[in-house]
């Protein structure tokens, strides 16, 4: 596949997916960049030499003009969670939130300025912040822009649904909406396991005498959302994972048709909400993103998603754009 992908940010979460990128073939010219050069020279060539395993690539350690055409441009750049930090509303967070806001604002001129007809995937945290970000300083069509949202969110649910009920995850269909965060929800309404509800699932195996245990779906809402956090206690931070779900997004916007992902774009009007960020079934393919789907809620769902909505404008509200 011939493709020009451009990374920001050398940090784990970059370098993770520009390695990913390389060895999956996705890419034929990779472009890492970093304010530290040193370190984006040392990781572009540990992937490089690596490469003899595949097809030709180019791996550049480079500036903003290296990502001349490039098709796709991933930002990673910002500071990073720490072990022990909290996501809560407060002081604390907003500071962080206007840091990485403010690396945001100094990158974005000169990348665009580059390679305006990219499709770009906002990864930095808090991602549904910095996507809005970036869809308000670009100047871009906002079909270009996509943050990475609740996808690894959705990966982490169908991961949980499918330890619970042993089965394989290609099977699942079950999402995770609204931020990346805090007031994410997943809406059960829309959550089926090959064709049937979890609930109807749960009685179908138990009437085929499988072990299985009725799902507390509270339990695995806060599965979902303090795996992170566990993550970056036990080791210190999170990249795997979040790499993986960045590259399923390459591949859905390299791919010959459209797909559903839950990825964080602008709202206009859809459910209710406007001028927000955050993640919802959305078209996601070659052109960029092409719309939401709107997917069957109820009245609760759609609170909730209201909820999340909230809470980023509150957010969007102290920080400085």
């Amino acid at each position: 596949m011939s493709s020009k992908i451009t990374i920001i940010g050398a940090g784990s979460v970059g370098s993770t997916i520009a390695y990913t990128l390389a060895h999956d073939e996705i890419a034929s010219e990779i472009v890492l960049i970093d304010i530290n050069k040193e370190k984006v020279e040392g990781e572009v060539m540990d992937i490089e030499q690596g490469t003899c395993f595949r097809s030709p690539v180019s791996l550049v350690a480079g500036d903003y003009a290296d990502a001349k055409d490039s098709d796709i441009v991933i930002i990673t750049s910002g500071i990073a969670r720490k072990p022990g930090q909290t996501r809560k509303p407060g002081q604390t967070r907003i500071e962080l939130t206007q840091t990485n806001v403010n690396i945001l604002k100094s990158i974005t001129p000169q990348i665009v300025k580059e390679a305006p007809d990219a499709k770009y995937i906002i990864v930095s945290n808090p991602v549904d912040i910095m996507t809005y970000v970036f869809t308000k300083i670009s100047g871009l069509p906002e079909n270009q822009i996509m943050g990475s949202g609740t996808i690894l969110d959705t990966a982490r649910l169908r991961y949980g649904l499918s330890e619970h009920f042993k089965v394989a995850q290609g099977n699942i269909h079950a999402y995770v909406f609204g931020e990346h965060g805090d007031t994410s929800f997943i809406p059960w309404t829309g959550a089926y396991i090959s064709g049937l509800s979890t609930d109807e699932y749960y009685e179908e195996m138990k009437a085929h005498g499988k072990d299985v245990k009725p799902l507390d779906k509270e339990a695995m809402l806060e599965y979902v959302q303090k795996s992170g956090g566990k993550v970056i206690a036990k080791k210190g931070a999170t990249f795997y994972a979040v790499s993986a779900t960045v590259c399923q997004l390459v591949g859905l916007i390299l791919a010959a048709s459209d797909s559903l992902a839950t990825v964080s774009s602008m709202l206009h009007g859809e459910y209710g909400i406007e001028d927000v960020c955050l993640s919802t079934l959305t078209l996601v393919g070659p052109n960029g993103i092409q719309g939401k789907v709107q997917m069957r809620m109820n009245k609760e769902e759609v609170a909730l998603l209201k909820k999340s909505a909230d809470a980023l404008k509150e957010v969007i509200a102290q920080i400085e754009l």
